[in-house]
């Protein structure tokens, strides 16, 4: 995969490069979080706390050093109906929703390890080229939908002088963005373009949303808090909890490792480096099940602010443990100063983000590759917008693979001879499974036959059970027509399924030492034929 995203320096990080990268990260983690606690129903400091702990535990044992993690809108999504059923089970007033979520968190991220202790991070791996493409673009168009938000102030579009104050910060910090890079790579772009917009109004003494303005129109106070307490969920452990949480600890674990997994191959990419999947799943879990137990909304991977780190040359370890220690410092020392920083920087920062997130290379392709191949891309970006990113995945997954199956079912042929002793021979071609059964069946002409067949497997691959059901009942039709067959090149594990296998399979050994030889008379066949299958 080749994706346009010619911001992105493949150079190797430095100690130095980790620490600002880190620090730039932690400043667009605060919006991010509280934005997507609000989403969730929970109080502000909830998401904060989520994403220093997702970040650090994921950025120390997660097996993509550079990859950010914290509280995501697309988990967020699925805990709203969660905290609501909560919420009705206890009494009025209490919040019971939130230590349900808590519950949850604990079992979803059970779940992810053992996926990561079981080996099974390798299943990304059948992900396709169409649905990653459809995956990047609608997460940027998500990413910039989610940024629109911003425009608005008591819940009302910006208008007038706000507005063109707004739009005028967002486009300097973009513009610093895109021109420091071409004079000095020094310091992250995105760090530069965050202090001195929040400089200008913070000096200039001119008035537009800030983070600060931001907490208090969805509800909160402020980000200052505490460090996160070790609690465990008070709720009551019996079959009507299990039946509440399970459900939404499945959903939640499937949608952090889609999510996690897919940005992990992104930032492969993007940085010409291989991260361990396997690895990714079991510290997603544990920083989940840390959550659950310290008051933390959870989360996974995010790919803007995992884009914001390796464009500002994060690269190791260090880049995502600096921005998780720096989120929790902002929480305890600094909540004062980063509530200044106007919420136009961090806009601009992920607008930047959104232009180096999306496949602008798709529209170079679309005319280069397979129809089928582009609806899989519009669907999947289509999907990510409407839904998430999990149902998105997912049904690019299952229309790929039909349309995989329905290409390969019709490459099934047989090649037919009748050689000199009257033996009709033929030789079969192309994947044999379920997809291919019915067209398989049509190549044979069992009635005009002669008595002695004979069936070549040597250039097909039989692939499922179907296959060799198909195989059983063509030995059945030429066995009622009073006729003999043969079956050649079958794999042990074949012959082992085939019915009657001793009567009809037979390999030559001196040809195919690797396949088994199951026929009594074999030797009279081999006389009998002295064709080239012999």
């Amino acid at each position: 995969m080749k994706f346009q995203f010619e911001f992105i320096d493949k150079k190797q990080g430095s100690i130095k490069d980790d620490i600002l990268s880190g620090l730039t990260v932690s400043l667009a983690l605060v919006p991010e979080a509280v934005a997507f606690a609000f989403v969730a129903g929970v109080s502000p400091i909830v998401g904060l706390y989520g994403a220093f702990m997702m970040g650090l535990v994921t950025s120390i044992f997660g097996g993509r050093p550079g990859m950010i993690s914290g509280a995501t809108g697309a988990m967020a999504v699925v805990m709203v109906s969660l905290i609501q059923k909560g919420n009705a089970m206890g009494t009025v007033g209490e919040m019971q929703g939130l230590q349900y979520l808590f519950a949850a968190l604990i079992f979803a991220g059970i779940i992810q390890a053992l996926f990561g202790i079981f080996r099974l991070g390798k299943f990304i791996r059948l992900v396709p080229h169409s649905v990653m493409m459809g995956f990047v673009n609608g997460l940027a168009i998500v990413i910039f939908l989610s940024q629109l938000n911003m425009f608005k102030m008591g819940g009302e579009w910006l208008s007038g002088t706000s507005l063109f104050i707004m739009l005028g910060l967002v486009a300097l910090t973009m513009a610093i963005m895109y021109f420091l890079p071409k004079l000095s790579k020094a310091i992250p772009a995105a760090l530069v373009g965050i202090v001195v917009v929040s400089g200008i109004v913070i000096f200039g003494n001119i008035e537009t949303e800030t983070v600060k303005s931001f907490i208090q129109a969805g509800g909160g106070e402020g980000i200052k808090a505490g460090l996160p307490n070790f609690n465990v969920p008070i709720i009551p452990f019996n079959l009507a909890t299990l039946e509440l949480i399970l459900p939404f600890s499945l959903i939640l674990a499937a949608v952090g490792l889609i999510e996690s997994l897919m940005t992990l191959n992104l930032v492969d990419e993007l940085t010409e480096t291989r991260g361990s999947g396997n690895r990714e799943c079991v510290a997603q879990g544990t920083a989940n099940i840390v959550n659950g137990f310290f008051g933390g909304m959870g989360g996974c991977a995010m790919i803007g602010q995992s884009i914001i780190n390796i464009k500002s040359g994060g690269r190791g370890r260090l880049s995502g443990i600096v921005a998780a220690i720096s989120l929790l410092m902002f929480i305890l020392f600094a909540s004062t100063y980063i509530e200044m920083i106007p919420i136009a920087a961090l806009v601009g920062v992920m607008f930047m983000v959104v232009i180096g997130t999306f496949a602008w290379s798709t529209f170079n392709i679309i005319n280069k590759i397979p129809v089928s191949d582009l609806l899989v891309i519009v669907l999947v970006t289509a999907l990510t917008v409407i839904f998430d990113l999990a149902i998105a995945v997912l049904a690019g997954v299952i229309v790929s693979a039909l349309v995989f199956a329905w290409e390969n079912a019709t490459r099934i042929r047989a090649r037919k001879k009748t050689d000199e002793h009257g033996i009709k021979h033929y030789e079969i071609y192309g994947p044999l499974f379920f997809g291919s059964t019915t067209l398989f069946n049509s190549k044979f002409e069992i009635q005009n036959d002669p008595k002695e067949v004979i069936v070549d497997f040597k250039e097909s691959r039989i692939m499922d059970q179907s296959a060799i059901e198909a195989i059983n009942k063509l030995a059945e039709r030429y066995q009622k027509a009073g006729k003999t067959i043969h079956l050649r090149h079958l794999s042990k594990d074949c012959i082992k399924l085939v019915k009657k296998a001793e009567a009809i399979c037979d390999v030559n050994v001196l040809e195919d030492p690797n396949y088994f030889v199951a026929i009594d008379n074999y030797n009279r066949i081999i006389k009998q034929t002295k064709t080239p299958f012999s």
